[in-house]
């Protein structure tokens, strides 16, 4: 018999009441022995007596402590494992390893230097169903692997979220914690699908969402794209009616094989009809440690074997903040003084499987709540993309599409044929800094229109408000060479007004050069007339009797194009006879860039002869008035002296 192994505990609240349940079952057989608890609240224990203190390293010192069991908040993990492991311990570290990559790397080097072991808490490598799985891969039960999906329903009350201040947290106090539904709770299923494969990762994306009011989602999915080709997806929720066991799932060109991984139990499906279901053994990962440090037994979780994990967690952490899910696509649960119990999406079960089925994301089933919609009186009236799949050339960027009239008319355009880059109705400027944020060729002094390598693009990085009538978001505007010279705040509101609605559209660019920064032109450069850049409106390609309106009148694009006036309006008739109006005001003082002729579009000219130099801050704002039918004059002047701005 050998002596028990002297064990200290990092972090027994919580989670940590399962590791001291199973601290006793150990201590029992003669396995270990607790030595210490690190905790910053006195704890209880009833099967030991261990000393108790809140300093880690010397915890382990003065115990002599082999190995140490780290259970505490995420964003703790690197420092709490690197003392452990320089004090002389080896760690069994819970999952997720680490908050960051880098994080990740110190404990790795730690390791490296004192020669002792850090196993990773995901229990479920420790089930002998992930050896059998990856056995049926290799040996072709399964045929050619096309993908490895994953899914994982289930209900968390509003109170799960308070449990303690890092909880759906994605930093606190300026550091990184990334505590969501893929990269804590279910992060056993990103494990283990990766746990499957060997080839490494080429591309990761990812779709997060929020129903609770929370920085961390809730729902969200993610699919990973190996070298070899081979797709893992992953969608999971905290949303559920009722919990549902996680699960991956193995698509084979000759069966199906499904792991329960909470159940160790494995089902194979082929494709003669075959169906067959085992369940396997599960390895305590404590006592494959302990059996390390005893004889050299190979460890189930090393922490280079979670390096894959890792990047997918940092994926998830460079994301763009998650969507909040509004609330009419919700149940919202509440007790009896009215506060929220729960939050659930109906459906979302389903939806969960049939990613994992179909090796699909959420916005690629069409989920409802995956779109971003404004809705006046309850009905849609425009669409907002947030992440774009364009060219560069493009200048991708958010923007706003399917604008439509209160009577069904669509008044905006999308990648039309003249002009690709033109992206129904959002921000873009020709030059900034010697950046094309506009799309297109820029255009060149002396030379004209000519391409080059100079395409920046808007990444949404996330919404600070978003709801049925608007929402305010945060974009970071950055250029071919990764830089980001200007951050965005932007505004976009949807309200009724006398018979039509209006989109206020309101912007703040913030200058991050330390320098001042440049907006140029065409114009600025010689080439007469084309001013465009900033707050810009594309409208349908296929309207006829395409004409201008301004406070002096109807008249063609030469009347309006360049004018300060207060407002602009352009009208046209779609191919089946029906008109629309547009009414652009603004609350400053550009000219207005005006096209009829050629293509039907209105912006600000921020810039229309002259360079303009921001030196700290650009802030604009338009209101359009989007209706049925052809307006008046007087119509269209009473409709702006009604928009507030």
């Amino acid at each position: 018999m050998t002596a028990p192994v002297k064990v200290v505990l990092a972090g027994a609240q919580g989670h940590g009441q399962h590791h001291l349940r199973n601290l006793r079952r150990l201590t029992q057989q003669g396995v270990v022995e607790l030595a210490g608890i690190c905790d910053l609240l006195p704890v209880e224990v009833d099967f030991a007596h261990p000393k108790q203190s809140s300093d880690l390293a010397e915890l382990v010192a003065t115990t002599g402590a082999q190995a140490t069991i780290i259970c505490t908040p995420i964003h703790t993990h690197a420092d709490l494992a690197v003392a452990a492991l320089r004090a002389g311990s080896h760690v069994l570290l819970e999952k997720p390893p680490a908050a960051t990559p880098e994080a990740h790397r110190r404990i790795a080097e730690a390791a490296a230097e004192t020669g002792l072991a850090c196993q990773v808490g995901f229990q479920s490598l420790g089930s002998a169903a992930v050896t059998a799985l990856r056995g049926l891969i290799a040996d072709g039960t399964l045929g050619r692997v096309r993908g490895i999906g994953g899914a994982g329903a289930w209900m968390r009350p509003s109170a799960y979220f308070t449990r303690s201040p890092w909880a759906g947290r994605r930093r606190l106090g300026g550091i990184d914690v990334v505590d969501g539904a893929l990269t804590n709770p279910f992060a056993h299923a990103v494990a283990t699908a990766l746990a499957l494969v060997d080839s490494p990762i080429a591309d990761i994306e990812t779709e997060l969402y929020r129903a609770f009011p929370i920085e961390s989602d809730d729902t969200s999915c993610v699919r990973v794209r190996l070298a070899d080709g081979l797709v893992i997806t992953v969608a999971v929720t905290l949303c559920a009616k009722e919990r549902h066991e996680p699960y991956v799932v193995v698509h084979g060109e000759q069966g199906t094989a499904t792991l329960v991984y909470t159940e160790d139990r494995l089902t194979v499906e082929l494709a003669d009809g075959t169906r067959t279901t085992t369940v396997h053994e599960r390895t305590d990962l404590l006592e494959n440690l302990v059996e390390h440090i005893s004889t050299g037994a190979p460890l189930l979780v090393p922490l280079p074997a979670t390096e894959a994990f890792t990047r997918v967690l940092d994926a998830v952490r460079l994301a763009p903040e998650p969507t909040p899910i509004p609330e009419r696509h919700q149940v919202v649960e509440r007790d009896a003084a009215g506060d929220v119990v729960s939050r659930l999406l109906p459906g979302v079960t389903e939806l969960t499987d049939r990613s994992a089925r179909e090796l699909a994301l959420y916005s690629e089933l069409g989920a409802p709540w995956t779109e971003v919609e404004l809705l006046v009186a309850g009905e849609p009236v425009a669409a907002y993309e947030t992440r774009p799949d364009l060219p560069v050339t493009h200048a991708p960027r958010p923007y706003l599409h399917r604008v439509r009239t209160l009577g069904g008319v669509e008044v905006t355009e999308v990648r039309p044929p003249d002009h690709v880059h033109h992206l129904g109705v959002g921000l873009a400027i020709a030059d900034l800094g010697g950046v094309n944020f506009w799309g297109g060729r820029t255009y060149v002094e002396g030379q004209g229109p000519t391409w080059l390598d100079d395409h920046g693009r808007q990444r949404h990085a996330g919404f600070s408000r978003l709801a049925d009538g608007g929402f305010t978001e945060h974009l970071e505007w950055i250029g071919p060479g990764g830089e980001v010279p200007v951050r965005e705040e932007r505004t976009v509101t949807a309200r009724p007004i006398g018979g039509a609605w209006a989109l206020d559209f309101a912007y703040t660019l913030t200058n991050l050069t330390g320098a001042p920064l440049t907006v140029r032109s065409s114009a600025t450069k010689g080439r007469k007339g084309a001013g465009y850049g900033g707050f810009f409106w594309r409208g349908p390609g296929t309207s006829t009797a395409r004409t201008a309106l301004s406070p002096e009148g109807w008249g063609g694009e030469e009347a309006v194009h360049g004018s300060r006036s207060r407002w602009v309006a352009m009208s046209g008739t779609t191919p089946e006879g029906r008109d629309w109006t547009l009414v652009f005001a603004q609350a400053d003082d550009d000219p207005w860039f005006v096209r009829l002729s050629e293509y039907p579009g209105v912006g600000q000219a921020l810039a229309w002869d002259t360079p303009l130099v921001v030196a700290d801050t650009l802030s604009r704002r338009v209101v359009t008035v989007v209706a049925d039918g052809r307006l008046t004059g007087s119509e269209a002047a009473d409709l702006v002296a009604g928009l507030d701005l």
